[in-house]
């Protein structure tokens, strides 16, 4: 299943030098979270875009801030509230009396990594203004397009909608994340290690960046070589496929998300060190890219059966590849 792709045996060991400075990085300030961690690099590495869901106060905007630190490249960090406007995400075209002409003052979004912290805060408008950033790189202001300079990517941090404040994310909006990611609580080791480390001082005052943008770039270009057999690829659109005809759900994967399992998937085969995607790659990034894209049938939904639940359903159902 495997083919000769050109991605140099030398250009993997310089993703996973640099990989394993960032994860170290990042790991320093969350502790015990490897699979989290993981997680966010491989989205980094396929261009994508994070969402990180979680209760208040378990490590989501350390996450963000302590991977941005890590890179030295552009970033901003937008607090979504209820009173944000659209223009303070992408911008706003201002009157300069001396020069009597418009100019366009550039928004939260113009950056390399965005942190956008309790995006479910803002009203569903605001969080609309990250619709074509997200997906076309651009931003379109006064019939002006403004190209945001790469690489870029949005972590994105959200408490869930049971918490009092909250809006619910548009399903536009959700699948334009690659992948959902939840901290979860650390394990009694790892919180008794972080009352140590984080009471005498802040871990992200230490970080300093380990990569820049220019290597970043040259990651993702290894990334996009990673070879997927025909086998793999047909596999992988099988998912997605027997997502849309289950009946337990009222809305399944769309091909944005074919194509986001598939990238997260080459990310996941080059940070192990393969030119190629097993299908042990596909199903190990079928939860955190496909799982907040499907909406449960209300039938399923009043059984109690999660998407998360359903999806795992889906997928044993789905034959893998011979000879894989």
């Amino acid at each position: 299943m495997t083919q000769p792709t050109g991605t140099a045996g030398a250009d993997l060991e310089t993703l996973a030098r640099v990989v394993g400075r960032v994860r170290a990085n990042i790991e320093r300030v969350i502790e015990g979270k490897a699979d989290v961690v993981s997680s966010t690099l491989v989205v980094l590495l396929a261009e994508g875009h994070l969402l990180l869901e979680d209760v208040p106060g378990v490590g989501k905007t350390q996450l963000s801030k302590a991977l941005a630190r890590s890179i030295d490249c552009s970033v901003r960090r937008i607090q979504f509230t209820p009173d944000l406007l659209p223009s303070d995400v992408t911008g706003v075209s201002v009157f300069n009396q001396n020069t009597r002409e418009f100019e366009f003052r550039p928004g939260g979004v113009f950056a390399n990594i965005v942190v956008g912290d309790e995006i479910n805060r803002a009203s569903p408008k605001t969080q609309s203004a990250l619709l074509e950033c997200m997906e076309e790189r651009q931003v379109t202001v006064d019939n002006n397009t403004y190209v945001l300079e790469q690489p870029f990517m949005v972590i994105a941090t959200q408490n869930p909608i049971e918490m009092e404040g909250t809006y619910t994310l548009p399903e536009a909006q959700r699948d334009r994340f690659m992948a959902r990611v939840s901290v979860g609580y650390p394990v009694e080791a790892a919180e008794i290690a972080m009352l140590d480390s984080h009471t005498r001082s802040n871990p992200l005052d230490d970080l300093e960046a380990v990569t820049d943008a220019a290597e970043l770039r040259k990651l993702i270009s290894i990334v996009g070589q990673v070879y997927v057999s025909p086998a793999v690829q047909r596999y992988t659109v099988a998912i997605s496929a027997a997502t849309r005809r289950s009946e337990e759900l009222s809305l399944g994967a769309s091909p944005r998300a074919t194509l986001h399992l598939a990238r997260a998937a080459k990310a996941l085969a080059a940070i192990s060190g393969r030119d190629y995607v097993l299908p042990d790659d596909v199903r190990a990034m079928t939860r955190p890219v496909l799982a907040h894209r499907l909406l449960p049938s209300a039938d399923a939904a009043m059984n109690g059966r999660g998407a998360q639940a359903i999806l795992d359903s889906v997928v044993a159902g789905v034959p893998v590849p011979a000879g894989s």
